[in-house]
């Protein structure tokens, strides 16, 4: 079997493709793998990798103001539908997988028009701009959230939640925090913004480093690479909490996840799933910088459900972040719900589901 996925930009979209070949690889393992990304995007380093084959191509996203950019971008786009054409009828794949990102526009369009089968995953509340196009052409689109199949053809719409998800369960989470210093009986926060972190998050905890110290559970606090020297800095200056753990960046985070009791994070689609299928209560502060404001109304599908407190930028405090902290660790009753409300959301055999879908498309 041969198969061919594309994804990019962002981890966001890469990573859930990684699962999905992970998946595919452990159901059939002579088969053949060719993802084809950009060599600007992130995948053009993470997939090689993985030991995936890796084709680039010359594509760009179109800019939502009236751009003379954009003229070159539809020239991009015609062209790399050729290219894709040749490299699809050289290749022969037997299914076409697009997990977002303005990469997947020409890859999957080519297939359709070659009459290849050809499936789209959608991991955000309100769908991306490529993936509203390829959804007239790709036989199935799988998503993540029930809310997402307004904006899409009813018949051709799974529910199939993130295969990002399928990767962090059965993990040991009381060996990473052994590994990190982490007193093991401890209830414990995590506070992460993302692989590169996120300021206004890092910001309101600092303001509450002294109160964090008297506090009866620990965090785990992931700065981010970029700002990890000005925080160690201001830590420094004021002294750090014996139940304040900081890093700059956790490669292992699935494991990590598996041990910590509730988490403070941005509301990407990854992060949703993974702690959803966990069960992690969580407060999310959405990055207001994203297309579609696309965080929010991820977060928001989980605060609906009970399982999560949405906390906007605007209004984020270090004070109020402690208190919402307080309020679901410090409360058996409501760390309970809470945790029970996140797990029902989860989708733990999303990989699995998808690789359903594959098979039902090709066959």
């Amino acid at each position: 079997m041969k198969i061919v996925v594309s994804g990019g930009g962002t981890g966001g979209h890469i990573y859930p493709a990684l699962s999905f070949i992970h998946e595919v690889r452990k159901q059939h393992h002579d088969v053949d793998v060719l993802y084809i990304g950009t060599e600007k995007g992130l995948e053009s380093t993470i997939v090689p990798r993985e030991n995936i084959p890796f084709h680039a191509i010359d594509i760009s996203g179109l800019k939502r103001s009236v751009s003379f950019e954009n003229v070159k971008t539809l020239i991009r786009f015609i062209t790399s539908v050729r290219t894709c054409k040749q490299l699809l009828k050289q290749y022969k794949p037997d299914v076409v997988l697009g997990t977002g990102g303005y990469v997947c526009g020409p890859v999957v369009y080519a297939a359709a028009k070659l009459g290849i089968p050809t499936i789209i995953h959608e991991q955000n509340s309100i769908p991306g701009l490529t993936n509203k196009f390829l959804s007239r052409y790709a036989n199935k689109i799988a998503i993540c959230f029930e809310e997402t199949k307004e904006y899409f053809p009813q018949e051709k719409v799974v529910l199939t939640g993130n295969p990002r998800a399928s990767e962090v369960v059965g993990k040991d989470g009381q060996e990473a925090k052994r590994s990190l210093g982490l007193a093991e009986q401890k209830k414990t926060v995590l506070i992460v913004g993302g692989s590169r972190g996120a300021r206004p998050i890092n910001e309101a905890f600092l303001q509450v480093l002294h109160e964090a110290e008297q506090k009866p559970y620990q965090f785990l606090y992931v700065t981010g690479d970029v700002h990890y020297d000005k925080v160690i800095k201001a830590v420094n200056d004021v002294g750090n909490p014996t139940n304040v753990i900081i890093r700059p960046f956790i490669h292992n985070m699935p494991e990590v996840l598996a041990g910590v009791d509730m988490i403070v994070a941005r509301a990407g689609a990854t992060t949703l799933a993974e702690i959803t299928a966990l069960g992690i209560p969580s407060i999310l502060i959405p990055s207001p910088y994203v297309t579609n404001n696309h965080q929010e109304k991820n977060a928001r599908a989980l605060e609906k459900k009970g399982a999560a407190i949405v906390r906007l930028e605007h209004e984020l405090t270090g004070a109020r972040l402690l208190e919402d902290i307080d309020r679901i660790l410090l409360d058996e009753r409501t760390l309970a719900s809470m945790k029970e409300a996140s797990f029902q959301l989860g989708i733990r055999d999303a990989a699995q589901r998808l690789y359903r879908v594959m098979v039902e498309t090709m066959s």
